[in-house]
């Protein structure tokens, strides 16, 4: 699985208008589990869904912004992901729901712009085995 995705993320890199947008984090944990030291993990789990549009002059633009507005103010990873028609940003890898109600509170208190729009979703998450 490891070498599948250096090489999928090889191929898009190299595609022409495809911009890969993606936690620093991942960069860390990937070079980690590329060299034995760690084994990241697809799993159940929940994440906290902050954005969902599906404008689409508009909703690619806002779900990016939204991501480089928050990539230095918090500690969790920043997932942007198109589910057609759909865009969304999504905030960690929480393995349980008390975990992501937590953090989600947390969140609120700190954006509170944001309340009306943050969601605690199930989704497949990334950990480190």
């Amino acid at each position: 699985m490891k070498l599948i995705l250096v090489i999928l993320l090889s191929i898009l890199d190299s595609l022409p208008g495809v911009q890969i947008v993606q936690d620093s984090m991942m960069t860390v944990l990937l070079d980690e589990a590329m060299n034995g030291k760690h084994e990241l993990v697809e799993m159940d789990g929940y994440r906290v869904q902050i954005y969902s549009s599906n404008q689409q002059q508009t909703a690619k633009s806002e779900a990016l912004d939204l991501e480089q507005k928050l990539r230095n103010g918090i500690s969790q990873s920043i997932y942007v992901q198109y589910l057609p028609p759909f865009w969304k940003v999504r905030l960690g890898d929480f393995r349980t729901y008390e975990e992501a109600k937590e953090y989600k509170k947390q969140f609120v208190a700190q954006y509170p712009e944001l309340m009306g729009d943050t969601y605690i979703v199930r989704d497949k998450i990334l950990v480190m085995q």
